[in-house]
């Protein structure tokens, strides 16, 4: 399915004044819809099954989010149509921050887009597979 079966909702973007207001995302989205979609946690592989960036943070990350998106496309949504982002990391610690900045910077880059909906990042031991470093999961609404 490529072709977009329903309209875009209107989602709006909101970082309440008494909370803290965080460069990478919001801290509220309000979408109304009828279609809620759901999109499996994303690792980096390729359509085969291989891990691109093996070791590199960034690099996955940037896979992740633009296997996201392939995944949105493929049901007619787009990273505008998220409102809830939810991102696994393994073995998080704060110094990683710029590694996963600059692969949400570059997947936002060749997609066209800021993936600046409300997200959750979640250190975790590890993933199901011991190659991947970051799997990213995705919520969209469309009507």
């Amino acid at each position: 399915m490529t072709e977009r079966k329903c309209a875009p909702v209107p989602i709006t973007l909101v970082n309440p004044k008494e909370l803290p207001k965080i460069d990478a995302y919001h801290q509220v989205s309000v979408a109304t819809g009828a279609v809620l979609i759901h999109v499996a946690g994303q690792v980096s592989w390729d359509a085969e099954t291989n891990t691109i960036g093996a070791g590199d943070l960034a690099a996955q990350v940037e896979q992740s989010y633009l296997n996201v998106a392939k995944a949105l496309a493929e049901v007619g949504a787009t990273f505008a149509d998220v409102v809830k982002l939810t991102v696994y990391v393994v073995d998080w610690t704060p110094d990683k921050m710029n590694g996963f900045e600059d692969g949400v910077a570059r997947a936002a880059a060749k997609l066209g887009v800021t993936p600046a909906a409300p997200g959750t990042l979640i250190g975790v031991a590890a993933l199901a597979s011991p190659e991947h470093l970051v799997e990213v999961e995705a919520t969209a609404v469309l009507d």
